[in-house]
């Protein structure tokens, strides 16, 4: 049985905003564009999603008890990118002019409150990562 498989983890970002109103704007806004290929604000968050640095190969956002952010990773050096970014500020700041282009307030900045991804998520998207390296995965049907 021949079979490509592609393994992916998925990491979980919370984000609190100081003014929680803006939370329901942001995630029909996303709704939107990630529907709506021909969407022009789509090539606004295009642009925003670039500083990370490395293919995402999906964002999800959604909301939770306050706005869930899901990177689809494929790769154990997206992950670690993605750490390195939170832990230099660069993550927060690249969520935060994120959820401003979607909240269509250019005028004014959203402000996030609190953004959470907790260590023991990392190391567990990173174990993952390990644990599968080198090893021949067959999870197809």
């Amino acid at each position: 049985m021949s079979c490509n498989c592609i393994v992916t983890v998925v990491v979980g970002v919370t984000a609190e905003l100081n003014d929680p109103s803006t939370e329901g704007v942001i995630i029909s806004k996303w709704r939107k564009v990630s529907a709506d290929e021909e969407d022009e604000m789509r090539e606004a968050v295009n642009e925003t999603l670039r500083r990370f640095r490395f293919k995402i190969e999906r964002l999800e956002i959604r909301r939770a008890n306050s706005i869930a952010v899901l990177f689809i990773c494929l790769t154990l050096a997206t992950v670690r990118h993605l750490r390195d970014q939170w832990c230099s500020g660069q993550f927060a700041d690249i969520i935060q002019k994120l959820f401003t282009v979607l909240s269509c307030t250019d005028s004014e900045t959203v402000s996030i409150r609190s953004l959470s991804w907790p260590e023991t998520d990392y190391e567990r998207c990173s174990s993952f990562f390990s644990s599968v390296q080198g090893k021949q995965l067959v999870i197809c049907q």
